[in-house]
């Protein structure tokens, strides 16, 4: 139980660095920093990308790892890899003075690649080490709850704290610039966020033994065994696609968040306050996700959890704007989307013994880079639609908004996740084939050396 409580503080400190970017170097680099929005999408565009094909070479270097000691093979490169994300975190919240207008986007562009590349180093061998912790569909989903509680905590900080943070750092009395309050309020969250991974590796344990090539008879794996991964894993390919839409939907959410509170309700300050009602409600909600898998399994849980998310969200846009209506539908939408969100890290390890069981061999970090790869590209295309719109409809920084720019910024908010929660539920339904009945046959043959085409080769690591 210990451990599976401390492996939910690793994603609590991802969520300290992960979230700051996706929640708010949107308006850093805008506003404070004075970079166009249609130059902020494009970086945002370019890098995520960047990082997806990254995911694929951080994932090949962890599983090619041939001496693996007592710490184990995931948790020592994910405990490194979080120091320097803690520091890259801190650089992307930095703008040297002096630079102009091009040497800002070069300098954006070159801190954020950067940060992607050493994101990759944490999050992937984070995410594959809770399929060497516990082979067991319950002990995975507690696990999925802890990671999604930590997660979804670290969102509710993250939304709530960091703009008072920073606007008491960077004030009228102290003389401490925007862009330089931004920066020590990241500088504190990075901190915190490097401690909670350490928790998380002092706290948990790479229990499974399992069948690993070593010695002469490993082979070393390239960006082929990526795409093999991919195509011959059925719910992996699943969860790819879902995931597109439900990441998206979730970083649109918080990106566009402080943007509406500013301007379509009029007073930043709501932000905080609405941040705390939406995500408080959806730690109560991920808390539900054993009980609920246990009643209803993970495939209806996550498909029913979608459509009630769509339909808030859709209502959301078209109903006459009023603040408590407002506050009410989100919290519905963003709860519906949190807990089957929760239910995928379960999933993804299933995932990753699937592709042992059907393959005859065990790649956790390549499997979790192909998975990890789709939350990429659903982070590029939430800025391609958040800094997208803001171009497109007329988006003026610090400023009077047109009411095109206020309902280009209410339709990113509500009828994009509405739209993309409606297809999740979709893919999910139709397209991931693997259920608690069939992965317990797969376990059982796993857990005794066996996968579809004969016995398991390699030594048990």
């Amino acid at each position: 139980m210990s451990q599976k409580i401390a492996y939910g503080f690793g994603d609590f400190g991802n969520g300290f660095m992960f979230d700051l970017g996706q929640a708010y170097l949107t308006k850093f680099w805008i506003d404070a920093c004075g970079i166009g929005a249609g130059a902020v999408a494009g970086i945002f565009a370019f890098t995520k990308i960047f990082d997806a094909f990254m995911d694929p070479i951080a994932g090949s270097v962890i599983d090619n790892r041939k001496k693996i000691g007592k710490a184990g093979k995931f948790r020592p490169v994910m405990m490194i890899s979080a120091i320097i994300l803690g520091i890259m975190t801190v650089v992307t919240f930095t703008m040297p003075s002096g630079l102009s207008g091009t040497q800002k986007i070069i300098y954006a562009y070159a801190a954020y690649m950067i940060w992607g590349l050493v994101y990759s180093f944490t999050n992937d061998p984070y995410g594959s080490l809770a399929s060497v912790m516990s082979r067991n569909s319950q002990d995975r989903s507690f696990m999925a709850t802890s990671r999604q509680v930590g997660s979804v905590g670290a969102q509710f900080i993250a939304g709530v704290a960091f703009i008072p943070l920073m606007g008491i750092i960077a004030n009228g009395n102290t003389g401490v610039k925007e862009e330089h309050g931004y920066f020590w309020a990241a500088a504190v969250f990075a901190v915190i966020g490097v401690l909670m991974f350490a928790v998380c590796y002092f706290g948990t344990r790479e229990n499974v033994k399992v069948h690993r090539n070593t010695g002469a008879d490993a082979e070393k794996e390239g960006f082929k065994d990526y795409i093999k991964v991919i195509f011959k894993n059925g719910p992996l390919g699943a969860l790819i696609l879902m995931t597109l839409f439900t990441i998206s939907a979730m970083n649109t959410n918080n990106q566009m968040m402080v943007f509406y509170a500013q301007y379509n309700l009029g007073n930043i300050g709501l932000q905080p306050i609405i941040n705390a009602i939406m995500m408080g409600c959806s730690i109560v909600g991920v808390f539900m996700i054993p009980t609920l898998t246990k009643h209803f399994g993970q495939k209806r849980t996550a498909m029913w959890s979608f459509v009630i998310g769509a339909v808030a969200n859709i209502a959301n846009f078209f109903l006459p704007q009023n603040v408590i209506a407002f506050i009410v539908l989100v919290t519905i939408g963003y709860t519906a989307l949190a807990i089957p969100n929760g239910i995928t890290w379960a999933m993804v390890s299933n995932a990753i013994d699937y592709g042992e069981w059907r393959s005859g061999t065990r790649k956790e970090a390549i499997t979790y880079a192909a998975f990890n790869f789709s939350r990429k590209i659903a982070q590029s295309l939430a800025a391609l639609v958040s800094a997208g719109v803001l171009a497109l409809t007329g988006y003026v920084a610090n400023a009077h908004q047109t009411a095109g720019a206020l309902r280009g910024i209410k339709a990113a908010m509500t009828l994009y996740p509405g739209f993309c929660l409606l297809v999740a539920a979709v893919v999910i339904g139709f397209l991931y084939k693997l259920d608690e009945k069939r992965f317990a046959e797969i376990a059982d043959d796993l857990d005794h050396g066996r996968w579809e085409g004969g016995k398991l080769k390699g030594n048990i690591k």
